[in-house]
């Protein structure tokens, strides 16, 4: 008996060591689905702002290409518009000239004008409205100011130069005088 005693206690020993070597692997495998959960978790949260961040991205390329195409042309239309005001004051100067070949020539230069100002305004140029509107420092520069009878005060009287705006931004103020 002491044979099977001794049998029973090394077979006790050994279910105990293979129990404690199951646990610890048990517990060894637990650590890791949890380190691995973690680890996804960690990839997700950095998709997640990796995402949202290509989003903003994508928004702000896409504002900046549609202000460029809004205002992408600003600084040649700011230089054409000395060449409107040359050809508004050549066709002022010789509007009411007798002569008729100065006539037909005022009809072209003012036909050409007409079609450069429908051009330009189908690529968003407005003239600001001046004379008989009220004075707006946002959109004009006053030179000059006086009293005028059937005026009121703050009146635009007179224009010296055509203001104008470029799809809703100011590109030239507007000289008057009130």
């Amino acid at each position: 008996m002491s044979e099977n005693t001794e049998t029973t206690a090394n077979e006790e020993e050994l279910k105990t060591e293979a129990q404690v070597e199951a646990e610890t692997t048990e517990g060894t495998a637990q650590d890791n689905v949890t380190e691995l959960k973690n680890e996804q978790e960690d990839f997700k949260a950095k998709f997640y702002y990796l995402a949202a961040d290509m989003d903003n991205l994508r928004k702000r390329h896409e504002r900046e290409r549609e202000q460029l195409i809004k205002f992408g042309n600003e600084k040649v239309l700011s230089h054409l518009l000395d060449v409107i005001d040359n050809l508004e004051r050549t066709t002022a100067a010789i509007k009411d000239d007798e002569d008729e070949k100065v006539k037909n020539i005022f009809v072209g230069i003012d036909m050409v004008q007409k079609q450069f100002l429908d051009c330009l305004k189908n690529n968003g140029l407005e003239t600001i409205e001046a004379v008989g509107k009220d004075f707006d420092p946002n959109f004009h520069e006053a030179l000059a100011q006086q009293p005028a009878e059937g005026k009121k005060d703050g009146e635009v009287i007179l224009e010296y130069q055509k203001g104008y705006v470029l799809n809703g931004r100011l590109l030239r103020l507007s000289l008057i005088h009130i």
